[in-house]
C-alpha cells in the first residue's frame, strides 16, 4: 500500500521477512525450552510471510494493472476525443465547403440517420418522395460570367497548366465574391456564375453583384495587358427571387432555379465583353449607385430580343484610364515573351495571384493523434501511478499532445478526487448515475475471474501449511482439509477447463461442454458471485479449523489460576490439544483468510463489506469469548513465576488480536472501496472509448462520404487520409473517355412560378425526383465505371473511362481502351427507362434528349471555397453539342464516336451534316436503341 514500485516493495517485503525470521532465530536459537518448536516456528513464518507477500504483490500488480489500463482508456479516450474533434472539423469545413449552413445542418442529420441505419438509399416514408433541400428566396442578384477567349487558349495548355489556370482564374473570383458578399453558386467549364442575397437577404444585393463583375472585368483587363493574351470576361447580372438548394442523391452541388436565373444567364450570352450587362430590374435597385447606358437592341441574343426589355451596360469609368496605361505593358510583355506560349504566360501571371488550393483547409485542421502512439514508461513509474498530484518531469515532451486536456484526464483520475461528486457516480454508493450503465457494469464479462481462485487457493495451502506445522493435527482436521481441497480443486477445474479445449477435442464427444464452463464463469454474474463467496467463506472456515476441533482442557484453566509447570507441560504436549505456541499463528490465519476478500477485485463493495463484518464478528468473538482462555494459558505459560507481573495490553493476545482485526477490516474496506471505484472508472471510460470510438467511426465515414459525394473514389484519398499537404493541383489527362450530356428539355416549359406550385418548389420536386432516379443507377454494379460530373438545371452530365489509366499509361489497343463506350451507351438507355416510369406515375409526357462523344479530356479540381472536380477539352463540349443539337428521344453521337460503337456491336445511323455552333459543320450520328424508338432509321 506504500507508494514504492513493485520492485522497491518486494525488495522491502523481503528484507523485512528475512530480518524477522533471523531476529527469531537467533533469539530462541539460544533458550533450550524453544529448541524443539524453533523450526516448525520459523518454517510457520516463512510460510506466513510468503502468502503475505504474494498477496501484496499480487494485489498491487493488479491494481497497477488496473491503473495502467484505465490511465491507457483515458488517454486513449483523450486521443479519440481529439480525432473526433479533428474528423467534426474535416467534416464540418467540408460540408460547408460544399453546401451553405443553414443546409449543411439538414442534410448533416439525415446523413447521419442513414449511417447509423446501414442504409445508403432513402428511407422509406409515406409519400415515397426523395428528400428535398430547396428554399425560395426573394431580393436575390444573380451574376453570370464568362471567359471570352478562353476556349481557344486551353486547347493549347498542357493538363497542370490547364487545371492551375482555371484555379487561379476562378479562385480570384471566390476572393472577389467573398469581397462584395457573393456566393459562388457553380463552375460551368469557363464559366462563373454567383448570388448576393443568399442565405441572408441584403439590401444591396444588386450593387454587390454590378461591384464584383466590374472587379471581375478589372482582374481579366490587368492579365491582359500583363502578359498580351487576348481573353476578355463578359457579365451578365439579374435581380429577383430564385429556388436555392440541392437535388438528387450524389454530386451535391448548391444551385438555384427559376425564370429570373435563366435571364441572368441570357444576359451574360447577350453582353459586351468587359462590360456588365444588367437589365431593368436590377438598375431601379442601383438607385443611381453606377453610370450606365443603354444596350444595342439590334444585336441582342434571340432570348432577350423576344422579351423586348431595354438592358443596359455598366459603364466603369477606370476601364479606359487602365487600358492607356497598360498598352504599352502589354505590348511590352508579348515582345518578351514572343517565343513563350500565351498559356504559359497566363499561368506564369496567374501563379503571382496565390489562389488557395482546393480542400487546403483541411490539412491545416488539427491532425488527431493516433490511438497506437506509445505511452512513455515514465507515465506509469510508482511515483506517478500512486502519487498522481503532480506530472513527472517531461510529461510535455514525451507526449507531445501540447493540450490542457490531458492534464484534465490526470485529474479525473487522481485517487484523492474519488470521494469528491461527479457526475457519473453516486457519491456514497459509487453506483453509476445511468441505471442503464449500472446493469451493463454489473453484467459485464469478467475472464479475470481464474485469477482470483488461484490466489484465493495460495491463500488456502498457506493456511493448511501453517496449521500442519503448529498443531497436533487432529483426524477430523484432516477428513475437513481433504473436503476443502476436492472442492477447490473442482473449483479451479471449472475455472480454467478452457485451457483443456485441445485434450477435450481428442476425447469423446460428451465431454466436448467441458471448456465452456470457464466461459460460463466468466460471462454469467449471479455464477460468480455465488462461487467467489462461497470460495472466500471457505478459507474463512479453514482458518479457524484447527480450534473448532479443539476441546477445552481443564487443567489449562486451573493453571491459569495456580497451577505447577509440571502439570501445564503435561497439557502442552498432550495428544490432541493445541500446542500454546500456535496461538498466535490461528490469529494470523484468521487475518490471511481475511485478505482473501481483496483478491476478488470486481467483487461488489456491499458484499465485500458483509463478508469482512461476517469475519470480524466471527473472529472477535472466537478469540475474545469462546476461546479466550487459550490467551490466557498463554499468558500463564509465559508468566509463570508469581512475581511476574501481568502483561500489558500490548502484550495481551486476544486483545492485540482484536485490534489487528479491526486494523485489517478497516484496511480492507478503504482497499474494497479504491478497488470498486478503479473497477468502475475502468469500465466508464472502455465505454467512453468506445462511444467516441463509434462517434468517430461515424464521422470519418461521414467525412468519406461527403468528400466521395464532391470527388471521384479513386481522387478522394488524394486529399484525404494521406497527410496531403495540398502543394499540387490534381489533375489527371485521359485518352479516351466518354462524355455523356442528357437533358430534359421539355422541363423548361413545364417549369412555372405560380401559387398553385408553390412558386415553383413542387416543379423543382419532380426534377428532384428525376436526378435522384438517375443517381439510383449509378449503385448498380454494372455502372460503376460510370461518373457522375454534375448537373446544370435538367441536364444531366457523366463519364465513363476516368477510374481507368491515365492517357500516358493508357493500353495501346484502342478498342480495348474505349470499351467502357457501351457502358455509357447502356447508361443512357437506363436513363431513358427511368425517365419513362416517371412520366407514368407524374401523367407527363417527359423525353430525354443525349449527346455523345468520346476522346481526350483533362480532369481536375479546382476551387478552395466550393471544391469542384470537372472534366474539360474539346471532347467535352462537342458532347455538349451533341445533347443541345440533338433530337427528343434520341442519342446523337459524333462519326468518330459512331465508328467506335459500331465496333462494339452497335447500330447508328447517319443523321447527316448539321451546323454546331464554335466547330462549323458535324456529321452526325443517332444510335439505334430502344431510346429512339419514337424515330425511324434513315440510309447511312
Amino acid at each position: 500500500m506504500l507508494p514504492l514500485g513493485m520492485r522497491d516493495a518486494a525488495v522491502a517485503g523481503l528484507t523485512s521477512s528475512l530480518s524477522h525470521l533471523l531476529v527469531l532465530g537467533l533469539y530462541l536459537g539460544w533458550q533450550p525450552d524453544s529448541q524443539k518448536a524453533l523450526l516448525p516456528q520459523l518454517a510457520a513464518n516463512a510460510v506466513l510471510f510468503l502468502c503475505g507477500n504474494v498477496a501484496g504483490a499480487y494485489h498491487k500488480a493488479l491494481m497497477e494493472r488496473a491503473l495502467r489500463a484505465t490511465f491507457r482508456e483515458a488517454l486513449r479516450s483523450l486521443h479519440s476525443r481529439r480525432r473526433l474533434d479533428t474528423e467534426k472539423k474535416h467534416q464540418e469545413h467540408l460540408l460547408l465547403s460544399i453546401l451553405p449552413a443553414y443546409l449543411a445542418r439538414e442534410m448533416k442529420a439525415e446523413i447521419m440517420a442513414r449511417l447509423q441505419t446501414g442504409q445508403r438509399s432513402r428511407p422509406e416514408n409515406t409519400n415515397n418522395f426523395h428528400s428535398l433541400y430547396v428554399k425560395r428566396h426573394q431580393g436575390v442578384s444573380v451574376l453570370y460570367a464568362d471567359i471570352v477567349g478562353f476556349t481557344r487558349l486551353a486547347s493549347e495548355c498542357s493538363p497542370k497548366e490547364l487545371v492551375l489556370m482555371l484555379n487561379e482564374l476562378f479562385g480570384k473570383f471566390d476572393q472577389i465574391a467573398k469581397e462584395h458578399e457573393c456566393m459562388r453558386i457553380k463552375i460551368l467549364g469557363d464559366c462563373y456564375y454567383c448570388v448576393s442575397g443568399l442565405p441572408l437577404s441584403l439590401p444591396d444585393h444588386a450593387i454587390n453583384c454590378v461591384r464584383m463583375g466590374l472587379d471581375m472585368c478589372r482582374a481579366i483587363r490587368k492579365l491582359r495587358v500583363a502578359t498580351g493574351v487576348d481573353i476578355n470576361m463578359r457579365v451578365g447580372v439579374h435581380s429577383g427571387s430564385v429556388l436555392c438548394g440541392v437535388i438528387g442523391l450524389q454530386k451535391w452541388q448548391y444551385d438555384v432555379w427559376s425564370h429570373d436565373v435563366t435571364l441572368a444567364n441570357h444576359m451574360e450570352a447577350g453582353g459586351v465583353p468587359g462590360r456588365v450587362h444588367i437589365t431593368g430590374a436590377t438598375l431601379a435597385l442601383l438607385a443611381g449607385a453606377f453610370a450606365v447606358e443603354s444596350a444595342d437592341m439590334e444585336h441582342r441574343e434571340p432570348y432577350l430580343r423576344e422579351l423586348g426589355e431595354p438592358t443596359y451596360l455598366v459603364i466603369d469609368p477606370r476601364a479606359e484610364e487602365e487600358d492607356e496605361k497598360g498598352t504599352a505593358k502589354g505590348l511590352l510583355s508579348s515582345l518578351e515573351g514572343h517565343e513563350m506560349r500565351p498559356s504559359l504566360l497566363m499561368t506564369r501571371y496567374l501563379e503571382s495571384w496565390g489562389a488557395a488550393k482546393p480542400f487546403a483547409h483541411l490539412s491545416h485542421v488539427d491532425s488527431p493523434v493516433s490511438a497506437s502512439t506509445p505511452l512513455p514508461e515514465k507515465v506509469f513509474s510508482p511515483q506517478w501511478s500512486l502519487d498522481r498530484s503532480r506530472p513527472p518531469r517531461g510529461l510535455d515532451d514525451e507526449l507531445d499532445t501540447g493540450d490542457a486536456k490531458f492534464f484534465q484526464v490526470i485529474e479525473q483520475l487522481n485517487s484523492q478526487k474519488q470521494w469528491k461528486q461527479s457526475k457519473d457516480f453516486d457519491l456514497l454508493t459509487l453506483y453509476f448515475r445511468e441505471k442503464e450503465m449500472e446493469k451493463q457494469y454489473r453484467l459485464s464479462a469478467l475472464p479475470a475471474f481464474k485469477y482470483y481462485a488461484a490466489c484465493t487457493f495460495l491463500v488456502f495451502l498457506s493456511n493448511f501449511t501453517i496449521q500442519m506445522l503448529v498443531t497436533n493435527r487432529p483426524p477430523a482436521l484432516a477428513i475437513t482439509y481433504s473436503i476443502a481441497f476436492l472442492l477447490f480443486l473442482l473449483l479451479l477445474f471449472v475455472c480454467f477447463s478452457e485451457h483443456l479445449t485441445k485434450c477435450v477435442q481428442k476425447g469423446p464427444k460428451m465431454l466436448h461442454w467441458l471448456p465452456a464452463l470457464s466461459v460460463l464463469v466468466a460471462t454469467r454474474p449471479g455464477l460468480r458471485v455465488a462461487l467467489g463467496t462461497a470460495t472466500i467463506l471457505l478459507v474463512f472456515t479453514m482458518a479457524i479449523a484447527s480450534l473448532i476441533f479443539l476441546p477445552v482442557p481443564s487443567d489449562c484453566l486451573l493453571l491459569a489460576s495456580n497451577a505447577s509447570s509440571v502439570a501445564f507441560n503435561a497439557s502442552w504436549e498432550r495428544p490432541g490439544s493445541l500446542p500454546l505456541i500456535s496461538i498466535p499463528y490461528s490469529m494470523h490465519c484468521c487475518v490471511l483468510g481475511s485478505l482473501s476478500c481483496s483478491l476478488f477485485l470486481h467483487m461488489s463493495f456491499e458484499l465485500k463489506l458483509l463478508l469482512l463484518l461476517l469475519w470480524l464478528v466471527a473472529s472477535c468473538s472466537l478469540f475474545l469469548h469462546s476461546h479466550a482462555w487459550l490467551s490466557d494459558c498463554l499468558v500463564a505459560h509465559l508468566y509463570q513465576s508469581p512475581l511476574d507481573s501481568r502483561p500489558g495490553v500490548l502484550k495481551e493476545p486476544k486483545l492485540m488480536g482484536a485490534i489487528h482485526f479491526f486494523i485489517f477490516f478497516f484496511t480492507l474496506l478503504v482497499l474494497a472501496r479504491q478497488n470498486e471505484y478503479y473497477c468502475r472508472l475502468d469500465f466508464l471510460w472502455k465505454k467512453k472509448l468506445r462511444q467516441e470510438q463509434e462517434e468517430t467511426e461515424t464521422m470519418e465515414n461521414l467525412t468519406r462520404l461527403l468528400l466521395e459525394n464532391v470527388l471521384p473514389a479513386y481522387v478522394a484519398p488524394q486529399f484525404i487520409g494521406q497527410n496531403r499537404r495540398n502543394e499540387d493541383l490534381y489533375h489527371q489527362s485521359y485518352g479516351c473517355v466518354c462524355v455523356l450530356f442528357a437533358s430534359v428539355p421539355d422541363f423548361k416549359e413545364f417549369y412555372s412560378e405560380s401559387n398553385i406550385n408553390h412558386e415553383g418548389l413542387e416543379c423543382l420536386r419532380l426534377l428532384n425526383e428525376i436526378i435522384a432516379d438517375f443517381d439510383e443507377l449509378l449503385s448498380k454494379p454494372k455502372f460503376s465505371g460510370v461518373e457522375k460530373i454534375k448537373t446544370i438545371g435538367s441536364t444531366y452530365m457523366a463519364a465513363t473511362g476516368l477510374n481507368a489509366t491515365s492517357g500516358q499509361d493508357a493500353q495501346p489497343d484502342a478498342d480495348r481502351s474505349c470499351s467502357h463506350l457501351g457502358t455509357m451507351v447502356e447508361f443512357a438507355v437506363a436513363l431513358g427507362s427511368k425517365l419513362d416510369i416517371i412520366n407514368k406515375h407524374s401523367f407527363n409526357n417527359f423525353r430525354l434528349r443525349v449527346g455523345l462523344n468520346h476522346g481526350p479530356v483533362v480532369a481536375g479540381v479546382i476551387g478552395a471555397q466550393k471544391p469542384q472536380y470537372d472534366i474539360w477539352g474539346n471532347t467535352v463540349n462537342v458532347a455538349s453539342r451533341m445533347e443541345s443539337t440533338g433530337v427528343l428521344g434520341k442519342i446523337q453521337v459524333t462519326e468518330e464516336t459512331a465508328r467506335a460503337l459500331q465496333s462494339l456491336g452497335y447500330t447508328c445511323y447517319s443523321r447527316g451534316v448539321i451546323k454546331v455552333k464554335g466547330k462549323g459543320e458535324l456529321r452526325t450520328y443517332f444510335l439505334n436503341t430502344d431510346l429512339a424508338r419514337t424515330g425511324s432509321p434513315s440510309a447511312p
